[in-house]
Protein backbone atom coordinates (compact mmCIF):
# COMPACT_ATOMS: atom_id res chain seq x y z
CA UNK A 1 0.00 0.00 0.00
CA UNK A 2 1.50 2.84 -1.24
CA UNK A 3 0.36 6.55 1.39
CA UNK A 4 -0.20 9.92 -0.84
CA UNK A 5 -0.21 13.45 0.70
CA UNK A 6 -1.35 15.53 -1.57
CA UNK A 7 -1.40 19.61 -0.97
CA UNK A 8 -4.50 20.91 0.22
CA UNK A 9 -5.72 22.67 -2.83
CA UNK A 10 -5.34 18.87 -4.60
CA UNK A 11 -7.44 17.23 -1.76
CA UNK A 12 -10.27 19.76 -2.05
CA UNK A 13 -10.11 19.43 -5.89
CA UNK A 14 -10.79 15.33 -5.19
CA UNK A 15 -13.03 15.97 -2.21
CA UNK A 16 -10.30 13.73 -0.19
CA UNK A 17 -10.05 14.36 3.97
CA UNK A 18 -6.49 12.80 4.39
CA UNK A 19 -4.05 10.94 2.92
CA UNK A 20 -4.87 8.48 -0.36
CA UNK A 21 -3.52 4.32 -0.34
CA UNK A 22 -2.88 3.28 -3.35
CA UNK A 23 -2.24 0.05 -4.75
CA UNK A 24 0.70 -0.74 -6.96
CA UNK A 25 1.62 -3.38 -9.14
CA UNK A 26 4.94 -4.52 -9.22
CA UNK A 27 8.06 -2.09 -7.59
CA UNK A 28 5.93 1.27 -7.13
CA UNK A 29 8.01 4.37 -9.67
CA UNK A 30 7.39 7.74 -10.23
CA UNK A 31 5.23 6.77 -13.06
CA UNK A 32 3.00 4.20 -11.25
CA UNK A 33 1.98 6.23 -8.91
CA UNK A 34 0.91 9.28 -10.38
CA UNK A 35 -0.91 6.86 -13.00
CA UNK A 36 -2.85 5.15 -10.26
CA UNK A 37 -3.71 8.26 -8.75
CA UNK A 38 -4.92 9.90 -11.40
CA UNK A 39 -6.89 6.33 -12.19
CA UNK A 40 -8.37 6.73 -8.77
CA UNK A 41 -9.28 10.46 -9.02
CA UNK A 42 -9.47 11.42 -12.87
CA UNK A 43 -10.41 15.04 -11.75
CA UNK A 44 -6.54 15.43 -10.41
CA UNK A 45 -5.64 14.37 -14.25
CA UNK A 46 -3.49 17.29 -15.60
CA UNK A 47 -3.12 18.98 -12.44
CA UNK A 48 0.03 17.67 -10.88
CA UNK A 49 1.76 16.28 -14.53
CA UNK A 50 0.37 17.92 -17.99
CA UNK A 51 -1.89 16.02 -19.87
CA UNK A 52 -0.06 15.09 -22.91
CA UNK A 53 3.58 15.24 -22.25
CA UNK A 54 2.78 13.89 -18.51
CA UNK A 55 5.77 16.30 -17.32
CA UNK A 56 5.62 17.32 -14.21
CA UNK A 57 4.09 21.05 -13.75
CA UNK A 58 6.67 23.84 -13.01
CA UNK A 59 5.40 24.24 -9.29
CA UNK A 60 4.75 20.88 -8.47
CA UNK A 61 7.38 18.77 -6.38
CA UNK A 62 8.33 15.27 -5.28
CA UNK A 63 9.43 14.42 -1.75
CA UNK A 64 10.12 10.76 -0.61
CA UNK A 65 12.04 9.94 2.86
CA UNK A 66 13.51 13.38 2.80
CA UNK A 67 14.91 13.34 -0.55
CA UNK A 68 13.50 15.79 -3.46
CA UNK A 69 12.15 13.09 -6.23
CA UNK A 70 11.06 15.93 -8.33
CA UNK A 71 13.52 15.63 -11.38
CA UNK A 72 14.21 12.15 -11.23
CA UNK A 73 13.11 9.82 -14.46
CA UNK A 74 9.83 8.94 -14.12
CA UNK A 75 9.98 5.05 -14.21
CA UNK A 76 12.52 5.61 -10.97
CA UNK A 77 11.76 3.38 -8.41
CA UNK A 78 10.58 4.76 -5.11
CA UNK A 79 12.66 3.85 -1.63
CA UNK A 80 11.69 0.88 0.33
CA UNK A 81 10.11 2.70 2.97
CA UNK A 82 7.32 4.54 0.57
CA UNK A 83 7.17 1.18 -0.99
CA UNK A 84 5.82 -0.80 2.10
CA UNK A 85 4.00 2.18 3.26
CA UNK A 86 6.30 3.05 6.34
CA UNK A 87 6.77 6.44 4.64
CA UNK A 88 4.81 8.81 2.17
CA UNK A 89 4.70 10.32 -1.20
CA UNK A 90 4.32 13.54 -0.64
CA UNK A 91 3.25 15.67 -3.78
CA UNK A 92 3.88 19.64 -2.68
CA UNK A 93 3.03 22.84 -4.25
CA UNK A 94 6.09 24.77 -4.65
CA UNK A 95 6.28 28.86 -3.79
CA UNK A 96 7.52 31.25 -5.91
CA UNK A 97 7.39 34.76 -5.58
CA UNK A 98 8.74 37.45 -2.91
Amino acid sequence: MIRVLLPVHLRTLARLEAEVQLEVEGRPTLRSVLDALEARYPVLQGTIRDHVTLRRRPFVRFFACEQDLSHEQPDTPLPDAVATGAEPFLVIGAMAGG
